[in-house]
């Protein structure tokens, strides 16, 4: 008898098929519940809700209680806003940098954890650590896809969720990298359209991004290190 996928497992199944994640800052929790409804109608069911801002936990809960849509929780910069996230119902946590406390209080919640990685130092701590997934943060200002080229060479076992300037001019030569799991982006919420409640416009950007994230790209090969 074969055991069914892990929570992890689950999620960045469920990440890897939606391929654009939306990274949402809220001002107010109250656009959470219209703003799900605009994304899944959209064909983009799934939201970071970053803890930038005052509102983001509470925004995290009233997502996690609408069926349609997988909520996690961005900017995570400790262990305690881990918990408090988890609590909430994120159903998966990401963080800017590698920390050891926040991803082992994640493992021990069995919430999947994606830690921002940003040199291969910090990608061979988070191998370590017994992850496989890491957010590369902020993408375009490393380097974009070159910096990843290079950065994921050593490491055929990793795969990454780009994040940091990404948007539609830039979104495809990222997806056509096989170890790019999904790529994080917040053109398709901006934080001016959310405020004026202009919801047609958000599920027009939504659905945008949805459509451009399932044209099918060549695949770019994994890159051979040559001096790893």
């Amino acid at each position: 008898m074969t055991s069914g996928p892990t929570a992890t497992e689950d999620v960045f199944g469920q990440l890897a098929a939606l391929r654009v994640i939306p990274v949402v800052v809220l001002d107010d929790s109250a656009a959470a519940a219209p703003l799900a409804g605009a994304l899944a109608d959209a064909g983009l069911p799934c939201a970071e809700i970053t803890l930038r801002t005052a509102a983001g936990e509470a925004a995290i809960s009233i997502m996690a209680q609408q069926r349609n849509i997988l909520v996690g929780a961005g900017t995570v910069l400790d262990a305690g806003q881990a918990e408090h996230a988890a609590r909430a119902g994120a159903r998966f946590i990401v963080s800017p940098g590698f920390d050891e406390e926040v991803v082992r209080r994640c493992q021990e919640l069995s919430v999947p954890v994606l830690p921002g990685a940003a040199t291969a130092t910090e990608i061979q701590r988070a191998r370590r650590a017994g992850l496989r997934v890491v957010k590369f943060f902020p993408a375009e200002t490393l380097g974009g896809v070159n910096a990843l080229d290079a950065l994921s060479a050593p490491f055929p076992d990793m795969r990454f969720m780009p994040t940091g300037g990404i948007n539609p001019g830039n979104l495809q030569p990222y997806l056509a990298r096989s170890v790019v799991l999904a790529v994080g982006g917040s053109w398709m919420v901006p934080r001016q359209l959310i405020a004026s409640r202009d919801w047609a416009q958000v599920t027009r950007l939504a659905r945008d991004a949805a459509r451009l994230a399932g044209e099918r790209t060549q695949p770019a090969p994994r890159r051979r290190s040559q001096a790893s």
